[in-house]
């Protein structure tokens, strides 16, 4: 923060009068010592009218930042449960289930902004072992602005959810309600994402495991990828939905491979955007 006060030699250079430090400044001067000057000369006016029109103006308008900042609060909270709320809001449940797992779910207030804002956001799906929290997500991440969000435990690995347009993979309205099954075969899918997904791209024996099912009517792709990854995809509306489980190492899988696989069978998104499970 800028003060209003300049040191004697400051004002000295500026060629005080009578107290006051005024100088026409060349247009090269820093623009915090004229500032700074500024404050100075304006401090040093003392009684006259001008002055004290000028401290009385200041006062209301101080009186009135106080009368505005409790409202514009109160604004920020209104916008917070109508879901316009930016960056992240905790969608883990508070308690687990009979198998000791937790469900996340994307709030309903969570802002869309990497890249997939552009319509109505389905609050997709799917449980969580405990010791896995969200972590930030950074549009300088391999996936770029497509990852919508991220998982970590220390101990276990990470997982991530890509986002992706429908429109990648081909031409349709924006309300479009499209299945995975419509754009193209599992393999190529796979491909597609590989190097957001895996930062590489993808050779045919990479793939150890891949299925096709339904969930409610709506087509799934799940994959196995080398080392150990766990991919589940589908689409509804007009975008993919990716799942993508990294465990920290194969020992981690050979011991949790059982629930990380539950963790990737999990994942729902509903075709009707106001359902949840």
């Amino acid at each position: 923060m800028l003060s209003n006060k300049v040191s004697t030699n400051t004002c000295d250079k500026f060629a005080r009068r009578g107290g006051d430090c005024k100088r026409a400044f060349s247009p090269n001067t820093p623009r915090d010592v004229r500032v700074a000057a500024a404050g100075y000369d304006a401090a040093q006016s003392g009684t006259s009218n001008d002055s004290l029109d000028g401290f009385e103006v200041g006062r209301r308008q101080a009186l009135a930042a106080l009368v505005t900042v409790p409202a514009i609060l109160q604004a920020n909270a209104a916008l917070a449960v109508q879901g316009l709320t930016a960056g992240r809001i905790p969608g883990v449940s508070s308690t687990a289930d009979a198998d000791g797992f937790y469900r996340y779910t994307r709030p309903e207030g969570k802002s869309g902004g990497h890249g997939v804002g552009w319509s109505e956001m389905p609050r997709y799906t799917f449980k969580v072992r405990p010791g896995w929290e969200e972590t930030p997500v950074s549009i300088a991440d391999l996936g770029g602005t497509e990852i919508d969000l991220r998982f970590a435990c220390p101990e276990e690995g990470s997982l991530q959810v890509v986002v992706a347009p429908v429109l990648r993979f081909a031409d349709v309205g924006y309300n479009a309600d499209v299945r995975i099954t419509d754009l193209n075969k599992p393999e190529n899918i796979i491909s597609g994402f590989a190097p957001e997904l895996f930062g590489r791209p993808l050779d045919d024996e990479d793939v150890l495991e891949q299925r096709v099912l339904e969930k409610e009517g709506v087509p799934y792709y799940e994959w196995q990828v080398k080392p150990h990854n766990l991919v589940s995809a589908t689409a509804v509306g007009n975008r993919v939905f990716i799942l993508n489980i990294t465990p920290r190492s194969s020992r981690t899988f050979a011991k949790t491979g059982e629930s990380l696989r539950r963790m990737q069978e999990s994942f729902y998104v509903p075709a009707d955007y106001k359902k949840l499970t």
